[in-house]
C-alpha cells in the first residue's frame, strides 16, 4: 500500500511511550525468526540496497589503507636502511600468499564468515564451537583494537599539527573517546550513510598521497645523492647483499600490520552487489566483485607500501623516526609538511586523521557481521544480537573501555591487533590448505600449505617479539568463552526451533483425532524393539489410566549434534512394529518435544497431552547432561520450556509424568 493510499491515523489512538518507541528504535531490523541475521545496517533483507564491489572496497579500504599513516613509519624503526626490503617482503607475502588465500575463501565462504566458517564445518560438535569462539576473540581483538588504535592514532596526528591550540595536548583520551563515539553515531544512523562516508574519505586520501609520494620520488630522483647515502649506509652496516636480505626476512614480523583489511573485506561480502542470476548458494556475481575488491586494494596499497618506505628512508633523518622524533608514527605527513609546505600537510594531516578516525568502520562492519551469524546461532548470545543497533552501542562501550585501560596509547596496542590480524590470516591459511586437500588438489594443497607455515612463522615471530598481543587477546577469548557459556546456559530453557515442519505421514497420524486431546508417548530412540514400545504403552496406560483401546502414537527425538542451537525441525511418519511413531532430529530433547507439540496444537486446534516416565539418576548429573548432550531430566524441562513459551496455561499443552 502505498502513502497516497495509506488510510489516515485514528487520531484517537495513544502514542506509543518514550521507552516503547526507543525500544522499537533500538531494536530495529531484528527479526522474528531465528538464524536468519545477513549482516549489518538492518539485516539486510530483499529490499536492502547493496553496493557496487569499489564502494565496499572503501569501506574495507579506510582501515587498510589507513596504515600507510604509521606503517613507512614503523618499518623504518623496525629495519631502518633496510626497510625497503623489508616492506618488499611483505608485499610479496600480500600479493603471493594473502591474496590468494582471501580470494578462495571468497569463493567458499560467501555469506560474510570469513575463514572461520570453513573451519567451523571442518570441526563439529562442542570442539568445533570451542575453537570458533577462540577465532571469534582473535577477531574481536582483531577489530576492536582496530577501532582504538586507530582513533588513538588520529588523536596523534591532530596533537602533533602545528597549528592545533596548545591545550590539545594531554587531552589524547578524551579525543579519542570523543571519535569513538562519533564513529558508533554514524552506525547508529545507518550502513548506507557509513559507506557513503567512506567513500568520500579514501578518495581524497589516495588522492593526497599520490601528490606526497609523486612529490618525494621526484625529489629522490633529483637528489641522486641522498640515494647514494641510503645504499652506502646499507652496504656498510650490512655487507653482503645476502645478510641484508635475512635481515629482512627476521625483521619483516614487525611490519605486520601492513597485512590488514583482508579478513574485512570477506566479511562484509553480503554488502556487494552481485548479478542479477545470483543465487544465495551461488552467488557468482558477489563471489567475483569480492575478488575484484581484494586484488584491487592489495595491488594499491603494496603500490604505495613500496614507494613510500624508500621514500621516506631517504628523505628523512633517522633520528626523527626515534620515540619523540617528528616522524615518529607519521612518516609521510612528515614528509607532506617538509616538502609540499604546512598549508598542504594541514590538509594532509586533517585527511590522514580522518581516515585514521573512520578505519574503526571496517572494524565495526566486520564485528557487525561475524558476531551475529556465530553467537546467537550457538544460542551463546541474546537474542537482540541479531539487531544492529544494540551491538554497536556494546562495541562502542568496550572500545571505551580499551581507550581508558591503555590510556590511548597506540604503541601500547599494536601488539594486540598484530597478534588478532595474524591469526586470522594464519586460521584462512590453514583452512583452504585442507579445503584444497580434500578437494584433493595436491598443487594447491602444496602452494597454500606453504603460505600456512610463511604465516606461521610470522605470527610466532610477533607474538615472541611482543607477547603482550597473545595477552591482550587471551582476554578477549577467555571474556568471549565466558559470556558464551553463559549465554547458552540462560537461553537453554528457549524453543531452538526456526521452523518445525511435518511429512505427509506425520500429518495424517496427528489428524487421526478428529475431536478431544491428542495424547503422545515420549520414548527413547535407542529402544526401537516391539518388546520396548509394548512395555512403554502399558507403562503409560497404567500410570496415566488411558483407556485399553488407546491408540498410541510416540514421539522419538533423535539428538545428532548437541552443540547446535537454532534449528529446523522435520517430523517424519514412520510405522515401527505396527506402532505410529513421529521421528526427529534434534540437538535437545526437551525443547524439541516442546516445539513439535506447539505445532502440533497450532495445525490441529487440538491441545496435545505428552506422556512421560521420570529419569533416572541424580538431578544435577542429568541437568548437566541436558546442558551439554541435550537430554538429562527430559519431563520437567519440557515444561519448563513449554511454560517459558506460551504464557497462557490454557494453551499449554499438556505434561504427564508417572
Amino acid at each position: 500500500m502505498t502513502s497516497m493510499s495509506r488510510p489516515p491515523a485514528d487520531p484517537s489512538t495513544p502514542r506509543p511511550s518514550v521507552r516503547v518507541r526507543f525500544r522499537t528504535w533500538l531494536l530495529f531490523g531484528l527479526q522474528d525468526s531465528k538464524g536468519s541475521h545477513q549482516g549489518p545496517g538492518g539485516l539486510l533483507s530483499a529490499q536492502e540496497k547493496t553496493h557496487s564491489w569499489w564502494r565496499v572496497m572503501c569501506l574495507t579500504g579506510v582501515d587498510y589503507f589507513s596504515t600507510l599513516g604509521y606503517q613507512p613509519a614503523i618499518a623504518a624503526l623496525a629495519a631502518g636502511v633496510i626497510s625497503p626490503l623489508a616492506t618488499l617482503i611483505l608485499v610479496a607475502v600480500t600479493l603471493l600468499g594473502a591474496l590468494p588465500v582471501y580470494r578462495r575463501v571468497a569463493a567458499e565462504s560467501h555469506r560474510g564468515e570469513g575463514s572461520i566458517a570453513m573451519l567451523e564445518r571442518m570441526l563439529p560438535r562442542w570442539g568445533g564451537k570451542l575453537f570458533v569462539l577462540v577465532l571469534l576473540g582473535f577477531a574481536a581483538t582483531d577489530f576492536m583494537i582496530t577501532m582504538t588504535l586507530s582513533a588513538a592514532d588520529a588523536t596523534a596526528h591532530l596533537v602533533e599539527n602545528p597549528f592545533v591550540p596548545g591545550w590539545f595536548h594531554g587531552q589524547n583520551v578524551t579525543i579519542t573517546l570523543i571519535l569513538l563515539a562519533l564513529l558508533a553515531g554514524v552506525f547508529l544512523r545507518g550502513f548506507k550513510e557509513a559507506i557513503g562516508v567512506a567513500v568520500v574519505l579514501v578518495a581524497i586520501y589516495l588522492a593526497l598521497n599520490v601528490v606526497v609520494v609523486a612529490t618525494t620520488m621526484v625529489e629522490v630522483l633529483t637528489h641522486p645523492s641522498a640515494v647514494a647515502d641510503w645504499w652506502t649506509a646499507l652496504t656498510t652496516s650490512h655487507g653482503n647483499p645476502f645478510v641484508a636480505v635475512g635481515i629482512a626476512l627476521l625483521v619483516f614480523p614487525k611490519l605486520a600490520l601492513g597485512l590488514s583489511g583482508f579478513e574485512t573485506g570477506v566479511a562484509v561480502m553480503p554488502q556487494i552487489k552481485g548479478h542479477e542470476s545470483d543465487t544465495e548458494a551461488h552467488p557468482a556475481g558477489r563471489i567475483e566483485g569480492a575478488r575484484r575488491l581484494l586484488t584491487t586494494a592489495a595491488v594499491i596499497m603494496s603500490s604505495f607500501l613500496i614507494t613510500s618506505s624508500f621514500t621516506t628512508v631517504v628523505l628523512i633523518p633517522e633520528k626523527e623516526f626515534q620515540p619523540g622524533g617528528a616522524a615518529n608514527g607519521r612518516a609521510l605527513a612528515f614528509l607532506a609538511h617538509e616538502h609540499l609546505g604546512p598549508s598542504f600537510g594541514t590538509v594532509y594531516d586533517l585527511s590522514t586523521i580522518a581516515i585514521l578516525w573512520f578505519a574503526g568502520a571496517s572494524a565495526m562492519a566486520g564485528l557487525l557481521n561475524l558476531v551475529p551469524r556465530y553467537l546467537p546461532r550457538f544460542g551463546m548470545a541474546p537474542e537482540w544480537a541479531k539487531a544492529v543497533r544494540p551491538l554497536v552501542l556494546v562495541f562502542a562501550v568496550i572500545a571505551f573501555l580499551v581507550t581508558l585501560l591503555f590510556d590511548a596509547n597506540v604503541d601500547a596496542q599494536g601488539g594486540a591487533y598484530a597478534t588478532g590480524v595474524l591469526v586470522l590470516m594464519t586460521s584462512a591459511a590453514v583452512a583452504v590448505t585442507l579445503s584444497a586437500n580434500r578437494r584433493k588438489q595436491a598443487k594447491r594443497t602444496a602452494a597454500f600449505g606453504i603460505i600456512a607455515l610463511v604465516f606461521i612463522y610470522t605470527t610466532v615471530a610477533n607474538i615472541i617479539e611482543r607477547p603482550e598481543g597473545i595477552r591482550i587477546a587471551g582476554f578477549f577469548i577467555l571474556g568471549i568463552i565466558v559470556i558464551s557459556l553463559l549465554s547458552r546456559v540462560m537461553r537453554s530453557f528457549e524453543l531452538h526451533a526456526t521452523h518445525v515442519s511435518f511429512d505427509q505421514q506425520a500429518i495424517e497420524f496427528v489428524t487421526a483425532a478428529e475431536d478431544g486431546p491428542i495424547g503422545i508417548i515420549s520414548h527413547e530412540p535407542l529402544r526401537q524393539t516391539a518388546k520396548a514400545y509394548r512395555a512403554k504403552l502399558d507403562s503409560a496406560m497404567a500410570v496415566s489410566h488411558l483407556p485399553d483401546d488407546y491408540l498410541a502414537l510416540f514421539l522419538e527425538v533423535v539428538v545428532d549434534d548437541s552443540s547446535d542451537f537454532e534449528t529446523a525441525l522435520e517430523v517424519r511418519g514412520v510405522v515401527r512394529h505396527g506402532y505410529r511413531i513421529l521421528e526427529v532430529h534434534a540437538p535437545a530433547v526437551p525443547n524439541t518435544i516442546a516445539s513439535v507439540l506447539l505445532h502440533i496444537r497450532d495445525i490441529t486446534g487440538l491441545m496435545p497431552h505428552i506422556y512421560f516416565r521420570w529419569t533416572e539418576g541424580n538431578p544435577l548429573l542429568n541437568l548437566l547432561r541436558f546442558l551439554f548432550l541435550g537430554e538429562g531430566e527430559i519431563a520437567p524441562v519440557t515444561r519448563e520450556v513449554l511454560r517459558q513459551a506460551e504464557p497462557d496455561v490454557t494453551r499449554r499443552p499438556w505434561v504427564h509424568v508417572g
